[in-house]
């Protein structure tokens, strides 16, 4: 199982021509030379690059080798995720996109500055900052350790490669070269998987032939409607838990919030979250597909007990150079789609994470900060990230079996950080102090059950159970390596009493934790005093609320606006522009052609500053 000059080549020519992608608009149009232009691509994107690029995001080198690992061994039960990409992706598209897009921020966090204030946006972003710079490693080492162990592909080559390149295309090309070598690298995981399903499905005899040995099998699961939220994989956990995920992930994620807000209109930004719904089950049929080939493959060809894989991460890999030994390029052409995974993702966290620092920790403290110097910073953030990216790789490799605490950490995180921009959007009355109380109360909830399951499970058996959630994820990207990264091991008894807590199916954390911070959030904001309708920014409530609050009695009404009108009636908010030092959101006054014009629902407040709007929906 080793790569010939072809494969070589081909896994060449994608890191080749990613660098030239980022060298080309380095070198093009405005060559990046001010902030918008690198970390927001100029916002005039179309809406199909940003679908494809939000698909690569999400659909990291781990999906790809976890998910067909998933079906081969339980059967096609983790398809019924896709039943939860529709809302997890229309509620983005009409309620966080319009709040974000219109108030024109840069950074995902300066709406928790203008919807509380500067306190709870910095406890926002250094969350998320923690979150990425975590992950960053785990998904750099995870695929070029799976490749080493089996193509014997140099482990730190590989790393190293793979962090340089993307480092060097993010830095000198910005968010316009990271969309455009996302497209190239989506197009490269299509091929790889659908090449891998073509041959394997035709060495077994069919397609046909494959879903039928895989039925008679066991392996074609059907709906299971138990409503336990204590077991693993049920239709409500994957189709109900799974919407929760997808929001933490497409509805408040930087890296997916910053493709939004590069759009060239916020109708392109909505059509983008459209167009990534049937590329999202495009993705997870090919690779439940490739789940069920491998399955059908190994009942007739089984490979000799010295080559089985240690651990079933390393399946598809063992499957795949298997299968494609025999036709040169392929091999190849596989591993390209498996690091143009591990490409996109890395490469998404670098330049939303130089954005967030930049305009949620830099900019506040240096509001007199050129041009030309910003962008040279931001450049040189996303050169940082990248270099620091290398290094947590080398101390994933130290970690050991911490590393899947580390794995764990990422997708604790997702699930508060929904809740407080929900408790913002959808509950007039919450103020900063219950805001910051129920993101803590939720990041407690979250390593509490993450923590304590992984400690149990380990003073038990020494290893998790196939069905721990000690790691728990926010969205397909890690929740695949949560539960195929360990073997198989029996079932454990029954959980009684505070095990039960523990026993929670990770597919329900995201709503679990989120849930939590909204509830905290209220309580303590109405024990602290509401946030008064005068001081309220109507544009930070989404447009939806009025429609979701009028079902409800006037006296509840009236609780959940803070005790006075409808928060479509407050008047401008007039320290907008004060709270970025006298620039809104940290960016040049909008200019004559701005989105947030009449024709997108907004009015200039002739009581507020030139800057404050009102939205006339309300």
């Amino acid at each position: 199982m080793e790569f010939t000059a072809i494969d070589y080549s081909i896994f060449a020519l994608l890191l080749v021509l990613s660098s030239a992608i980022g060298l080309f608009y380095a070198l093009s149009g405005d060559r990046q030379r001010t902030v918008q232009e690198f970390l927001l691509a100029n916002r005039d994107m179309g809406c199909l690059p940003v679908a494809l690029s939000l698909l690569a995001s999400f659909q990291s080198a781990v999906a790809i080798l976890g998910v067909p690992a998933e079906i081969f061994r339980f059967g096609t039960e983790y398809w019924f995720l896709g039943c939860s990409y529709f809302l997890g992706l229309l509620i983005p598209a009409h309620i966080f996109i319009p709040v974000f897009y219109r108030l024109h921020i840069t950074s995902t966090y300066e709406y928790l500055e203008l919807r509380f204030n500067k306190t709870v946006r910095v406890f926002g972003t250094i969350t998320f900052i923690f979150q990425m710079v975590i992950y960053m490693g785990v998904v750099l080492y995870a695929p070029a350790l799976a490749l080493n162990a089996v193509t014997g592909f140099d482990l730190w080559s590989a790393v190293l490669t793979m962090g340089l390149v993307c480092t060097l295309y993010t830095t000198l090309g910005g968010l316009k070269a990271v969309i455009w070598t996302d497209v190239f690298q989506t197009l490269v995981m299509l091929a790889g998987q659908v090449a891998v399903i073509v041959v394997g499905a035709w060495r077994v005899g069919g397609m046909a032939r494959v879903w039928r040995v895989a039925e008679q099998e066991g392996k074609i699961a059907g709906i299971d409607l138990d409503p336990s939220p204590l077991e693993r994989h049920t239709f409500w956990s994957l189709s109900v838990g799974g919407i929760f995920m997808m929001l933490s992930l497409y509805g408040v994620n930087q890296a997916q919030v910053q493709r939004y807000l590069c759009a060239r209109s916020e109708r392109e930004a909505k059509l983008s979250c459209y167009a990534v719904f049937p590329c999202q089950q495009i993705v997870l049929c090919l690779s439940c597909l490739i789940g069920l080939v491998m399955f059908v493959y190994n009942l007739e060809h089984p490979l000799a007990p010295s080559r089985r894989p240690a651990s079933s991460d390393q399946l598809v890999l063992f499957f795949v150079m298997d299968v494609l030994q025999d036709l040169p390029g392929l091999p190849g052409l596989f591993v390209a789609c498996l690091f143009s995974g591990a490409l996109s993702t890395i490469s998404s966290a670098f330049n939303s994470l130089a954005t967030v620092t930049m305009e949620d920790l830099v900019r506040p403290h240096f509001p007199g900060l050129s041009e030309s110097r910003a962008t040279l910073l931001s450049k040189l953030l996303a050169l940082g990230y990248g270099l620091l990216c290398l290094g947590m790789a080398y101390v994933s490799s130290m970690l050991g079996p911490v590393l899947q605490a580390a794995i764990s950490i990422f997708g604790m995180v997702g699930g508060p950080l929904l809740g407080l921009f929900c408790l913002g959007m959808f509950f007039p009355c919450a103020n900063p102090t219950g805001a910051v109380v129920g993101l803590l109360a939720g990041l407690a909830m979250a390593f509490w059950i993450g923590i304590g399951s992984f400690l149990q499970s380990w003073g038990a058996k020494g290893v998790p159970p196939v069905n721990s959630t000690t790691l728990p994820t926010v969205g397909n990207l890690s929740t695949v390596l949560a539960t195929t990264l360990l073997p198989p091991t029996p079932a454990p008894p029954s959980p009684t009493g505070l095990q039960r807590f523990y026993s929670l199916s990770y597919m329900w954390y995201s709503a679990h934790n989120s849930t939590t911070v909204i509830l905290v959030g209220v309580l303590v904001s109405l024990l602290t005093g509401p946030t008064p309708a005068a001081a309220l920014d109507p544009r930070t409530i989404s447009p939806v609320l009025p429609w979701l609050l009028c079902c409800l009695p006037p006296k509840i009404r009236r609780w959940l606006c803070c005790g006075g009108g409808d928060p479509a009636q407050a008047p401008g908010h007039a320290d907008t522009t004060e709270k970025s030092h006298g620039v809104p959101n940290g960016l040049a006054p909008p200019g004559p052609d701005w989105q947030g014009e009449e024709g997108h629902g907004y009015v200039r407040s002739a009581a507020a500053p030139i800057y404050a709007v009102q939205e006339t929906s309300f």
